[in-house]
């Protein structure tokens, strides 16, 4: 396996350590040996102490959910085009292109790996994903501002984000063009919402 020469431990900021911690785990999830994802090798590998990697994220399970929560936050913001149904093809739409990137199915992989074997661990696997909630219920608020009728975060969930990360995890692309409109066209028709663009 070809090692990687971890980053000299120095003194960092708060956000400095997150942004190497974030750093080695991409690192360690490219390795296309298949590098040890633990807590010290990710620490080694971001030059910093494993300690301070517990100490901010408790579980390796919610440092993986916060990666992955900032990515998806970074490459898919959320947009604004008047309608729900323009908001969430533009959101189905962010979604398709990352997980046609290399980083994308990386996320995909690291949202495997993040599954908690422990309740507190899926506690604070839960505070990160929570984020990317919140995201999808900003969209349902400024529907229902517009007195639009948009369907329930768990329907989004099961009908427009599971379908998309069912087929990264299968290694199945999505249709060339055209499939964020039809989830999103499926799910505004079963939730009998308006939200024509």
């Amino acid at each position: 396996m070809t090692q990687k020469q971890p980053a000299p431990r120095i003194r960092k900021s708060p956000e400095q350590v997150r942004s190497a911690v974030h750093q080695a785990v991409i690192d360690l999830l490219s390795d296309p040996e298949g590098a040890d994802l633990t807590i010290p090798a990710i620490a080694q590998r971001a030059g910093v102490n494993h300690t301070s990697i517990y100490r901010r994220w408790g579980s390796r399970e919610a440092l993986l959910a916060d990666v992955v929560t900032t990515r998806l936050e970074r490459d898919s913001p959320l947009a604004d085009t008047g309608t729900l149904r323009g908001d969430l093809i533009a959101w189905a739409e962010a979604g398709v292109a990352s997980i046609r990137t290399p980083e994308g199915r990386l996320l995909v992989r690291a949202v495997a790996l993040s599954m908690p074997a422990s309740a507190q661990a899926q506690a604070e696997r839960a505070q990160h994903f929570q984020r990317r909630m919140h995201s999808i219920e900003q969209i349902r608020e400024r529907a229902a501002a517009r007195g639009e009728n948009p369907p329930p975060l768990e329907q989004i969930l099961d009908q427009l984000l599971a379908p998309l990360y069912i087929r990264a995890i299968f290694g199945i692309d999505p249709p060339a063009t055209g499939y964020p409109e039809l989830l999103v066209d499926r799910l505004l028709g079963g939730a009998g919402g308006p939200g024509t663009a």
